[in-house]
């Protein structure tokens, strides 16, 4: 029963918590931009090599044989991941990049003075009062 309310701490805490959130939307920002990639990018620059469709390149190292299928090295496809990729660790880099900027903007801002005191007020109006 202990190791049951350890882990039960465990997850309730907020990091972890805050961690899944991360990895669902991560999740399904990795869609969107598989789709950004195979559907926006990819068709242009096929169109510029002439058509092909890089999920489509394979090397045949062996031919089909009747009912057995082909064996291919399908490097088209790891281009298209790579290129996804590639696509989200440079949108990270910019969300980071970004995040960052605004820190060091915030940061930089000069704090406003701190309101004085009774004491610092009273004893301004008692240095006032002696100056006249």
């Amino acid at each position: 029963m202990k190791i049951i309310e350890e882990f039960k701490t465990f997850a309730m805490k907020g990091n972890v918590i805050d961690m899944a959130v991360g990895i669902i939307i991560g999740a399904a920002f990795g869609k969107i931009v598989a789709s950004v990639v195979s559907d926006v990018i990819m068709p242009p620059i096929g169109l510029l090599v002439g058509g092909v469709n890089f999920s489509d390149l394979k090397f045949v190292m062996k031919e089909a044989v009747g009912a057995n299928p082909a064996v291919t090295l399908n490097y088209g496809n790891f281009l298209q991941v790579t290129f996804d990729f590639l696509i989200v660790a440079f949108a990270v880099f910019l969300l980071i990049k970004g995040l960052n900027s605004a820190k060091k903007k915030k940061e930089e801002a000069p704090a406003a003075a701190p309101a004085p005191t009774k004491e610092e007020v009273l004893l301004t109006e008692i240095r006032d009062l002696l100056k006249k």
